[in-house]
């Protein structure tokens, strides 16, 4: 099992934040998210190509995140995406918010399926999207 991340910096935006002059929560699943495209687009499995060839479908049945300390703006991060689980129809993704000290702030997971586009029923990952997944697996929290 190859143990890599994909990741990726952002620096908080100022529409990020809430009235209490901290990143409203639901932003960091938009960063997770973005980060999950970057790295698809980054192994030639663009989400907009797999929508255009109509073939399968990926979406998200599962979001859970733990805050561990706020985001503030202007401050950078790194999202570290790591596949914590790849099973026959179905991944877990796991990304780790992390400062410029590389503290966790907070962790994010979610889970896809994989559907068949024309049926909507679960089917196999596909061969050349689990080679994908595995490349970025880990047995352990970053």
């Amino acid at each position: 099992m190859n143990q890599q991340t994909y990741q990726q910096q952002i620096v908080i935006p100022f529409q990020d934040i809430d009235a209490a002059g901290i990143v409203f929560f639901a932003h960091l699943f938009r960063y997770a998210h973005e980060t999950y495209e970057q790295f698809m687009s980054a192994h030639e499995h663009s989400l907009a190509d797999i929508l255009k060839k109509g073939e399968y479908l990926l979406p998200l049945v599962h979001a859970e995140a733990d805050y561990k300390q706020p985001l503030r703006h202007d401050e950078t991060i790194t999202i570290k995406l790591s596949v914590k689980k790849l099973g026959e129809s179905s991944f877990t993704l796991q990304y780790y918010c992390l400062d410029s000290s590389g503290k966790v702030r907070a962790v994010i997971e979610t889970v896809h399926v994989t559907l068949d586009a024309a049926q909507k029923k679960p089917m196999p990952i596909p061969d050349s999207l689990r080679v994908v997944l595995d490349s970025c697996r880990t047995a352990m929290p970053l």
